[in-house]
């Protein structure tokens, strides 16, 4: 059976929202986008290729794909990222996209997102990374079908913003497994499933 591990940038109130730039997700008025980047140092770049490094597929939910797609899938740069994101194999849950040619070696896996993963994570293969994709997090944790989080818990507060573990989920332990923290406050904190 495969494991999944869940890689979340979060505040300290729980959002992960907006990460990346100003427009990235404004669902529901989110005015706070673009919180993350000024966060980003030497010791979060390591940390994240050695996860980026080790072998497996990917996970999606379709908004976070969509704008990997456009962040990652059309860039031709030497960095590392670049190519382990376009390499990967990537599965994308929706029930409203038809199809996942847009970009190279993603799948299509179409119906409920805890059903169709529960059906992928039993079948051998290589294990698989969420990066972002919050509301499909959301219904794999209520599931119980994440192994592993890596959560990057950023020193700052938002107030408002979609938070990873918001809504009906049960109760679920982890034990702490390792932790770094950078030199700019971010807490890279790896949790795995009891």
């Amino acid at each position: 059976m495969r494991s999944i591990t869940a890689r979340m940038f979060v505040t300290l109130d729980g959002v992960v929202q907006g990460l990346g730039r100003p427009d990235e997700d404004t669902r529901n008025g989110f005015v706070h986008g673009g919180w993350g980047p000024q966060y980003n140092d030497e010791v979060m770049g390591r940390e994240l290729a050695k996860e980026m490094g080790k072998p497996g597929d990917m996970l999606f939910g379709r908004r976070t794909w969509e704008d990997f797609i456009t962040a990652w899938g059309r860039r031709a740069d030497g960095n590392p990222f670049t190519k382990h994101m376009n390499a990967a194999r990537k599965y994308v849950v929706s029930r409203t996209l038809p199809d996942a040619g847009a970009w190279e070696n993603s799948v299509l896996l179409r119906g409920e997102a805890a059903e169709v993963v529960a059906e992928l994570k039993a079948q051998p293969g290589n294990d698989l990374s969420i990066n972002g994709s919050a509301t499909l997090v959301q219904s794999l944790h209520a599931a119980g079908l994440i192994d592993q989080y890596m959560l990057l818990i950023h020193p700052l507060t938002l107030g408002s913003g979609l938070r990873l573990f918001d809504g009906p989920a049960p109760l679920t332990e982890f034990d702490l497994t390792g932790s770094v923290a950078t030199p700019k406050g971010v807490i890279i904190a790896h949790y795995t499933r009891r």
